[in-house]
């Protein structure tokens, strides 16, 4: 726990306010990302018959599911963002700010397993012809 002194409490605040906004950056990107996957699929599907001539493409179908999840954990890192964005702001008001390691740790895991289904989700896909 640290102490924050009243003359440094401005500081902490817009600190406070510029890491809420790179939680949102992040959260806008991994929406956005979420959408391209949950769409590639279908672009895919158009696309081959137009360059190959031949019969269309069959995806895995895992590209929506995929993409939907990531627009999920987007959805929610912002909400998670504007929750610790909140508890910090108290803190620095009451003089003292703690670190919230179980929140690191539940991000971090999050962030392992969504790695984790897109490397499945680009074997899977990456091993059709």
């Amino acid at each position: 726990m640290a102490k924050v002194p009243d003359d440094k409490k401005a500081t902490e605040f817009l600190a406070n306010e510029r890491t809420f906004l790179a939680w949102v950056r992040t959260s806008i990107a991994i929406i956005s990302l979420g959408f391209v996957v949950s769409k590639f699929g279908l672009w895919l599907r158009e696309l081959a018959p137009q360059l190959s001539g031949q019969t269309p493409v069959h995806g895995s179908g895992m590209s929506e599911p995929v993409g939907a999840a990531m627009i999920g954990f987007g959805g929610l890192l912002a909400i998670l963002a504007a929750w610790r964005f909140h508890v910090v702001n108290r803190q620095i008001e009451a003089g003292s700010v703690r670190v919230d390691r179980g929140l690191v740790v539940l991000i971090t895991i999050a962030i392992a397993a969504l790695a984790a289904v897109m490397m499945a989700y680009v074997g899977i896909t990456g091993a059709k012809p």
